[in-house]
């Protein structure tokens, strides 16, 4: 009886041991490509997916390193507001969302001058794809532990 205890606490910190490194790894995955290295990968997705030419390619790997560019810089600021313990106000909040949907629109803009009308359809619905994804994504992280199972 007591092998049979010490076994079942021996079996279950093994299981929850095995467990905690699965998000860490990853995380350590995706921090390992540079900037460049990403960007170069997400135009390499386009081409296939779209059927870029060489121009769209070298117009569309502009818009990207645009983009991601930006969005380090965002990210660099927030980082830093939430290590001073800032929180932004409901105006800040405001003007950041209204900030980030015109450059949306303008990117969206960049883009419909650059593609096909044929390849800008396929572009918006990667994209619509895409957001749902992330939201589908984002409500499993606000799941409860006891609610994934």
């Amino acid at each position: 009886m007591k092998k049979l205890i010490a076994v079942a606490i021996l079996m279950t910190g093994l299981a929850s041991f095995a467990q905690e490194g699965k998000p860490m790894q990853k995380r350590d995955k995706a921090e390992q490509l540079t900037p460049a290295q990403r960007n170069e990968l997400h135009l390499k997705k386009l081409t296939l997916e779209l059927g870029l030419n060489d121009a769209q390619q070298k117009e569309m790997a502009k818009v990207i390193a645009d983009e991601s560019a930006k969005r380090e810089t965002v990210k660099a600021e927030r980082e830093k507001k939430v290590a001073a313990g800032q929180k932004p106000t409901a105006d800040e909040r405001f003007a950041m969302k209204s900030k980030m949907l015109d450059e949306q629109i303008a990117v969206k803009e960049r883009v419909k001058k650059i593609l096909t009308p044929e390849q800008f359809e396929k572009w918006e619905k990667m994209k619509t794809a895409q957001r749902h994804h992330m939201k589908q994504g984002a409500k499993k992280r606000q799941m409860k532990p006891e609610d994934k199972k």
